[in-house]
């Protein structure tokens, strides 16, 4: 999708015009991290030389070990299998990241693909976000520590869900967005839900 033409998956609900600064009137805030830039990146982390390539590409280190996420400032990077890692960053590095990651691969056995019109991702944060996300999902928060990413259920659909500051991050699919933004308010409204602010 070309720049003018992008456009949030949760733009019916007029997020940017009713989020404001997190206080104590609510139990749980939340909103979308507006349109951010989505990588796929497979490759065999057995190689040195593919880890090598990459890191000298984003870095970072690439996570080896199942369910791990790294970020700095700029971007993130999620396992998602043995061979297969998500990358988010901001939409204006997308072309020089992916460039970057391809002549550092060249000639090895990859795959790097731009993602960006595939997934969205929604920020939690608040006193009583624990609780309302544990009405959503079957995974276990307590064991969802810092720097670790899980695929798990939400409701009826799926999402990589990790911590994020004092709160959680999930990414999903643009498909689920309705379902999941509707689920979560539901959730949230016993406690009082609120759009943040996103900077």
């Amino acid at each position: 999708m070309t720049p003018d033409l992008m456009r949030s998956p949760l733009h019916n609900y007029g997020l940017p015009a009713r989020a404001k600064a997190v206080d104590d009137s609510c139990g749980a805030w939340a909103n979308e991290e507006p349109l951010l830039a989505y990588i796929s990146l497979r490759g065999n982390a057995n190689q040195p030389t593919f880890l090598a390539a990459v890191k000298s590409a984003l870095g970072l280190d690439l996570p080896t070990k199942p369910c791990v996420s790294i970020s700095n400032k700029t971007l993130s990077i999620f396992w998602v299998s043995p061979d297969e890692w998500l990358i988010s960053c901001e939409r204006s590095q997308l072309a020089s990241l992916q460039a970057s990651l391809k002549a550092s691969l060249n000639g090895l056995h990859s795959q790097v693909v731009d993602n960006s019109g595939g997934f969205t991702t929604v920020i939690l944060q608040g006193k009583n976000v624990s609780e309302v996300l544990q009405h959503c999902t079957v995974y276990d928060l307590q064991n969802l520590s810092e720097n670790k990413v899980v695929g798990t259920t939400f409701g009826k659909m799926s999402l990589f869900l990790s911590r994020h500051n004092s709160g959680y991050k999930l990414v999903f699919r643009r498909s689920f967005a309705d379902y999941i933004w509707t689920f979560l308010t539901r959730a949230a409204a016993p406690y009082g839900f609120g759009v943040q602010s996103v900077d």
